[in-house]
């Protein structure tokens, strides 16, 4: 991957004296250390926007569902679930 782009930041020097400590401990170049880390959090975002947008598909699905009166109500769910608790119970 061609390396095209110069990252200017401001840090403590205690901070940076600590990374590059680290760094180096890690016999590993420090830029090297700072482009993994921004891979892990660009992934982080990417999963964080991917799993949002998929609860808002489950949450728009349910919505619809209840508006088109396949929905089932809190009652129903909770009685059905307290029949399989008893029967698991029963079970064991």
């Amino acid at each position: 991957m061609t390396k095209a782009a110069v990252f200017t930041m401001k840090l403590e020097p205690e901070l940076r004296a600590e990374f590059m400590a680290a760094a180096e401990e890690s016999h590993r170049p420090a830029s090297q250390v700072v482009r993994e880390l921004m891979r892990d959090f660009v992934q982080q975002q990417r999963e964080r926007r991917e799993h949002t947008a998929f609860l808002q598909r489950k949450v728009d699905a349910a919505r619809a569902s209840v508006t088109t009166g396949q929905g089932r109500s809190n009652e129903t769910v909770e009685a059905e679930f307290a029949a399989r608790r008893a029967r698991i119970a029963d079970q064991a």
